[in-house]
């Protein structure tokens, strides 16, 4: 007997990688192994020296498939055996092994769009829909589009075994959100790509294209992003670490370094308006939506928890954007002594 074994990678294609994927045969019992592709198709070689490896790191149930069938996650490499270029996962590991002390989780909510076509999912063939308002978190075929293949996108993401926490209609129609977390750094980023590549695969059989474009719709609609929500046991046992934390995000040369990490076409999504603060400006704030980082209402009460941090956009890479919050909240907290 034998079993069917997808492999999946990030390629190299700027200034936001697409998901790849091909399929292996293996013997029953068999793990699957090191494998290799032709990275001049997908902008990670020249074609005089086109051979780069897939080296597994997470194994899932497919849930497409189904059986025994398994979805694998892999690394770029080349063939010297370095970390290619386009491998984010690479660099994300010692930083997350750094302050694994720590315990730092991450709930990362990946907004997305339909398309049916050239068009918003709902978005009639000739001039706009309804304006904002009831659409989010709606209900009912008119202000609803695109629900059942979000249904069947959840039931094969939980098949996986994937950490899915939720899902809601978005403020525009066609746009939907799923939540992946609390997990560790690489498991809600690895866990989220695989998402993503089982939302684009479930569409796919209903004929419609999902994005993750920041500004799938010009004009007086929201934009697309991925709230990245993150703690520390620090933060979930104090407050003072919350505002450190905060503080951090905000110092020196930060707000920028993270902004520009934070996702291809950021200034057009994070604009001041729709929920968002300018992408020049950082900010922090109580139950603030217009604010860069928010800190939920609950936890100021409980004086201890989680920040959101809302500036990342819906094709921000989430071995990034673990990397960089670990990074700077975790140092700051390590050099004040709250951890």
């Amino acid at each position: 007997m034998s079993y069917k074994a997808e492999y999946i990678w990030i390629d190299g294609t700027e200034p936001t990688a697409k998901l790849r994927s091909k399929t292996k045969i293996l013997a029953d019992g068999a793990e699957p192994g090191v494998w290799g592709f032709d990275g001049s198709s997908t902008n990670q070689a020249q074609g005089h020296s086109s051979d780069r490896v897939l080296k597994p790191v997470a194994t899932y149930p497919d849930p497409i498939r189904g059986g025994a069938n398994l979805l694998v996650l892999c690394e770029v490499f080349d063939i010297d055996g370095t970390p290619h270029s386009s491998n984010t996962r690479a660099l994300l590991r010692p930083v997350a092994e750094r302050f694994e002390g720590q315990e730092s989780l991450f709930g990362i909510e990946q907004e997305y769009t339909f398309f049916q076509g050239s068009r918003p999912l709902g978005f009639p063939e000739a001039g706009y829909p309804a304006p904002q308002g009831g659409y989010y978190c709606g209900v009912g075929a008119d202000e609803i589009f695109g629900r059942e293949i979000v249904e069947k996108h959840l039931d094969n993401c939980l098949a996986a075994g994937l950490g899915i926490s939720g899902i809601n209609a978005e403020v525009m129609p066609g746009q939907w959100e799923f939540q992946v977390g609390p997990l560790s750094p690489l498991e809600v980023a690895d866990q989220l790509w695989v998402a993503r590549w089982l939302l684009y695969r479930t569409a796919e059989e209903f004929g419609v294209s999902a994005t993750l474009d920041p500004k799938p719709a010009k004009g007086d609609w929201n934009g697309a992003g991925a709230h990245t929500n993150f703690s520390t046991k620090a933060m979930r046992e104090g407050y003072d670490a919350i505002v450190e934390a905060c503080e951090a995000l905000g110092r020196d040369d930060k707000p920028m370094e993270h902004i520009k990490n934070y996702g291809s076409g950021v200034e057009a999504r994070l604009t001041g308006a729709h929920e968002t603060a300018p992408w020049s400006e950082y900010s922090y704030g109580v139950s603030d939506r217009g604010a860069s980082v928010r800190i939920p209402w609950q936890v100021e009460v409980d004086k201890k928890g989680y920040i959101e941090d809302r500036r990342p956009n819906a094709n921000v890479d989430p071995y990034v954007v673990t990397r960089l919050i670990v990074g700077t909240c975790c140092s700051a907290l390590e050099k004040a002594e709250l951890v």
